[in-house]
């Protein structure tokens, strides 16, 4: 029997966590609900979920708080968040914290559905890739690593390591930035841009020990990885 994707729901208001826990189970996912971030941080470690939906704003630990907890031993399970706030740095704070991706209040079970299965298969996409070399790095996708030649390998968050996938994928040609974001972001708005850029802005600074390596932007159309 195939096993069923299990997803841990935190949610402090119950008629929407119920709603949104009985929608996803109608459409073959396992959910486990919790109101507030202490019961989801120990639903966490029992249940090992594939996926967590995290409300931000919640009592007794915040969505934020609980994904940095998650984020200290566990960089792949990825994390949507759940949020009213839409001002840039709220939305960057969550990506940078490790959050995977980010919906904002009122959102369409349908959306959350397509964001949770793309999710999925960019995780299941990056873990079927090896290891590759990025001139003098070496890239491994599945352990979400960087290493500068003999150096202990740095780690990458799950975003960017998905970013530099993709660029590396696409090596010494242009990668459509409208493409990238709605691949990665699910969606190309201003919020998502500015994201985006941020993500850019890390890897160029973890990749700058090879100066054969750029990121380099292409105005209008995107970025390119040159090496």
């Amino acid at each position: 029997m195939t096993q069923k994707t299990k997803i841990l729901l935190a949610e402090d208001e119950p008629s929407l966590g119920q709603i949104v826990k009985e929608s996803l189970e109608t459409r073959g996912f396992e959910v486990v609900f919790c109101k507030d971030g202490k019961e989801a941080e120990s639903k966490y470690h029992e249940y090992e979920p594939h996926l967590l939906v995290l409300d931000v704003m919640m009592p007794k630990m915040d969505g934020f708080t609980l994904a940095k907890e998650i984020r200290r031993h566990d960089k792949n399970t990825p994390i949507i968040f759940l949020t009213a706030k839409s001002q840039t740095h709220d939305v960057v704070e969550g990506f940078t914290i490790g959050g995977n991706d980010y919906l904002k209040k009122p959102f369409s079970i349908e959306e959350l559905i397509v964001r949770i299965d793309n999710l999925l298969n960019s995780e299941r996409v990056a873990n079927a890739e090896e290891e590759s070399a990025i001139g003098q790095y070496l890239f491994d996708p599945k352990k979400q690593t960087l290493q500068f030649n003999k150096e202990e390998p740095v780690s990458l968050t799950y975003r960017e390591s998905q970013l530099l996938f993709y660029l590396n994928k696409n090596r010494n040609e242009v990668l459509d930035r409208s493409f990238i974001l709605k691949k990665l972001w699910q969606d190309d708005d201003f919020f998502s841009a500015r994201s985006m850029d941020v993500f850019i802005s890390r890897l160029r600074k973890k990749l700058k020990k090879d100066e054969t390596v750029q990121i380099v932007n292409v105005r209008g159309y995107g970025y390119k990885l040159i090496c």
